[in-house]
């Protein structure tokens, strides 16, 4: 058996910080495997957003940490996500849609006071109309968030409340404290 490896003091209050975080009750995290090749050490958490029992949106958290530090990253931390929901389709064919997604993003990070610097990503819009064997629902849309920004400190508590905070903005759950309103039928005449 070998014995266990020291992490850098650097990585685990990284990841600490990613654990110690509690978030909203429709969002459920877990620890998931982490990619080996794109740094020395790694780390991850899945998450989907779920609204009337029902998923709404997943995504993906990775932490990266080369102690040697990387040119592009501007440091020695990197985090990066994948987020994707399904829409309807006239809210993912809207042109300002890309835009809206990555405010997501960034406004989370600065509400959340989770300093960053080296941000950039990709926001994809997609609309779906199924044939033949695979016809069954209406057309579909969907929004891919990508993103990699490096943290400024070591606790990554404001950046895990804040990668929260961009998964319950693709869910459309109102923000913490409001309670949203039900939806409006319409009168049935008869």
């Amino acid at each position: 058996m070998a014995p266990p490896i020291a992490l850098p003091d650097t990585f685990a209050r990284a990841v600490a910080g990613l654990r110690s975080a509690a978030p909203r009750p429709e969002i459920v995290l877990e620890e998931v495997g982490a990619p080996q090749r794109l740094a020395p050490y790694s780390f991850a958490l899945s998450a989907s957003v779920l609204r009337d029992g029902e998923e709404m949106t997943t995504g993906r958290l990775i932490l990266l940490h080369d102690p040697a530090g990387h040119e592009a990253w501007q440091g020695t931390l990197r985090l990066v996500t994948y987020v994707t929901a399904e829409l309807e389709v006239d809210l993912a064919a809207d042109p300002l849609l890309p835009g809206v997604g990555w405010t997501w993003l960034t406004d989370a990070l600065d509400a959340h006071d989770a300093g960053h610097r080296a941000i950039g990503g990709t926001i994809t819009q997609t609309t779906s109309t199924r044939f033949g064997e695979l016809a069954g629902p209406p057309a579909a849309g969907d929004i891919e968030i990508r993103a990699s920004w490096t943290p400024t400190g070591l606790d990554l508590t404001p950046h895990l409340y804040a990668w929260c905070a961009l998964l319950a903005s693709t869910a459309g759950l109102p923000p913490p404290g409001v309670t949203a309103l039900p939806e409006r039928r319409p009168a049935t005449t008869g």
